[in-house]
């Protein structure tokens, strides 16, 4: 299976005096625009999920629903997980991951989170990486039980825009 775990766009700031809850901060015009350039980068090299997993936090539904559009995936079969959310163990998230039968699951979630699901999936002790907004990486899972993966490669937000021109 092709794993790809993309963190959610740029946010509103948590300073913001009209910065919402955390799970309702939203991506900012700016984080929209961005988002949106670097799906077209996914799209460039072909990302064709057969599902997409999504924090339920709004930044991260937003980047999922951005995303699906440019690359034409159906709304519909966005499905949010609470696996993705920012404090989610990684056992649980590859646990779900594991059920799904699909060649390649797009994920959109949280830092660190992200960069803690790269480490668990590739056996290293600690995070490695430093996904940016609106990065991605790309996990190859051989096998879930036990689990094994390598890291294919990982873009960031700015490498995806420029792919996607």
């Amino acid at each position: 299976m092709l794993l790809y775990l993309m963190r959610h766009g740029i946010a509103i700031n948590r300073e913001d005096p009209d910065c919402p809850p955390e799970v309702e901060r939203h991506l900012t015009p700016k984080g929209i625009a961005r988002t949106r350039a670097a799906a077209k980068g996914l799209r460039a090299l072909r990302i064709r999920p057969d599902e997409m997993l999504t924090s339920p936090y709004l930044r991260a539904v937003q980047t999922a629903e951005i995303t699906r559009a440019v690359v034409d995936f159906p709304i519909e079969k966005i499905r949010r997980t609470d696996a993705l959310k920012p404090e989610a163990k990684p056992a649980l998230f590859f646990e779900e991951v594991a059920r799904l039968k699909a060649d390649e699951v797009m994920c959109f979630g949280h830092a660190p989170n992200m960069d803690e699901l790269i480490a668990h999936a590739v056996r290293a002790p600690m995070a490695f990486t430093a996904l940016k907004k609106a990065g991605v990486a790309c996990l190859e899972v051989q096998s879930f039980s036990p689990l094994k993966a390598t890291l294919e490669w990982l873009h960031t937000a700015k490498t995806l825009r420029l792919l996607g021109e």
